[in-house]
């Protein structure tokens, strides 16, 4: 998708254009607050408190998010932009990022809930998205912010999915970019992320390694670091996955949700959403459980369920679940809030287990997931088995990225029945018949 490069407004107008053919809304994000003191800050790219250090989120005007329709959002584009009205950028063509990600399937999955014994499935599949990951929704926002506050350079921290997703929506919109992810991260990832041609740094260390660095250099480059300095922002793109679930329900919230957990960040914003559309009567406030997903060998939000604390202690990840391998997640203390006050809870699940989770969504449903999907299949699997999940209750698990990106972790198991001469007999002789 081409996009018609105009200079950007240093300092973006509370002005925006009618996206839905009604009439002109405007940007409904009114500043920043921090999510632990409450500390409240002009709208700009910064992400920390000056008071407390605890991160900084998005605050609304309420009566510009209670104007929202539902006929509004329904008469606008295919994708996540049909919700601008609810997101604090973006509203400007002459400044939006975007590739059209969004409105992805929400497949009904009897198959697989007949395996599992339960009685109402469904999988949000973001593997749709054009990089295929959900991370497009995310840069989606990102991106659109920093071309409205004037940055010409973007950049991001990343176990792939985000540093393919960022690569591309740059590329589409003529921005220089910068991404950086850890040397040894899945082969497919790195060919994704350096095919378009910027500049991708391999970092020798885990995530939170390259984590780290990101932070040293956003604070010495005038650039959009779009989970460090642009992170409000960033985040708010992944509450489009909660909005389109409640949408294509009908304008209803599922009763559960298992959401895969890495920063923790995915979890409390499809939260948040659900929050704000029954607040602002988009959907019926009914209740629902947010349950968490994580891979064993790297669970630290998972720990801090299990054992009763708001503490999550940081882990050196090892799991083949490289996209979830943060090890220090930074609204992980928020995912374990969510999860308890839902009444939800966190669940993880070993390599092995996540191989299989992997392959039983393929072969239930014909959705193969990458490692981060088998996570979430697996511990819904053994959260049903431990009586936290209600077999009975309307369930959405999200699969957030495409198998294509993992097929490391499948290769041993997903091989040919066989290997033949190029006859009948043989065919039948190897019992295919």
């Amino acid at each position: 998708m081409s996009l018609t490069l105009e200079r950007p407004t240093p300092t973006p107008s509370r002005l925006v254009v009618d996206l839905a053919g009604g009439q002109p809304v405007r940007n409904p994000a009114a500043g920043l607050s921090c999510k632990h003191c409450g500390a409240t800050y002009s709208l700009s790219p910064v992400h920390v408190c000056e008071q407390c250090w605890a991160p900084l989120e998005i605050s609304y005007d309420e009566k510009l998010l209670a104007a929202v329709t539902r006929e509004a959002i329904e008469a606008g584009p295919r994708n996540l932009w049909r919700y601008a009205a609810l997101l604090p950028a973006g509203h400007d063509p002459a400044t939006r990022v975007s590739l059209g990600a969004g409105c992805t399937p929400l497949r009904r999955s009897d198959r697989l809930a007949a395996e599992l014994g339960m009685r109402s499935l469904w999988v949000k599949d973001d593997s749709a998205n054009p990089t295929h990951s959900f991370k497009d929704r995310v840069v989606s926002v990102a991106l659109s912010a920093a071309r409205e506050y004037g940055f010409t350079t973007v950049a991001c921290a990343s176990t792939g999915n985000l540093a393919q997703a960022v690569a591309a929506h740059a590329a589409s919109a003529g921005l220089r970019y910068v991404v950086l992810i850890p040397a040894d991260l899945e082969p497919a990832k790195t060919v994704a992320a350096a095919v378009y041609g910027g500049s991708l740094v391999a970092v020798e260390g885990s995530y939170d390694d390259v984590n780290r660095l990101c932070s040293e250099i956003a604070s010495e480059e005038e650039w959009a670091f779009v989970n460090v300095n642009v992170r409000p922002f960033y985040a708010e793109g992944s509450k489009t996955l909660g909005y389109e679930v409640a949408e294509q329900l009908g304008w209803r919230l599922p009763r559960q949700v298992v959401v895969p957990i890495a920063s923790g960040s995915l979890l409390t914003k499809i939260d948040k959403a659900f929050t704000e559309l029954g607040r602002i009567g988009l959907v019926e406030a009914e209740p629902y459980a947010v349950f968490g997903a994580q891979a064993t060998g790297c669970s630290p939000v998972s720990t801090a369920f299990r054992d009763g604390t708001d503490d999550v202690s940081p882990v050196k990840p090892s799991t083949i679940a490289k996209s979830l391998a943060i090890g220090n997640p930074a609204d992980g203390a928020y995912a374990v809030s969510v999860c308890r006050r839902t009444g939800g809870a966190v669940a993880d699940v070993s390599d092995e287990e996540i191989v299989a989770g992997i392959r039983l969504l393929a072969r239930t449903e014909g959705v193969f997931a990458e490692t981060a999907g088998g996570v979430t299949v697996s511990c819904l699997r053994k959260l049903l088995a431990e009586g936290r999940l209600d077999p009975d209750a309307e369930t959405v698990v999200y699969n957030t990225g495409d198998g294509l990106k993992t097929t490391d972790a499948v290769a041993s198991v997903a091989v040919p029945a066989a290997t033949i001469k190029p006859s009948y007999g043989a065919f039948c002789r190897a019992g295919l018949a």
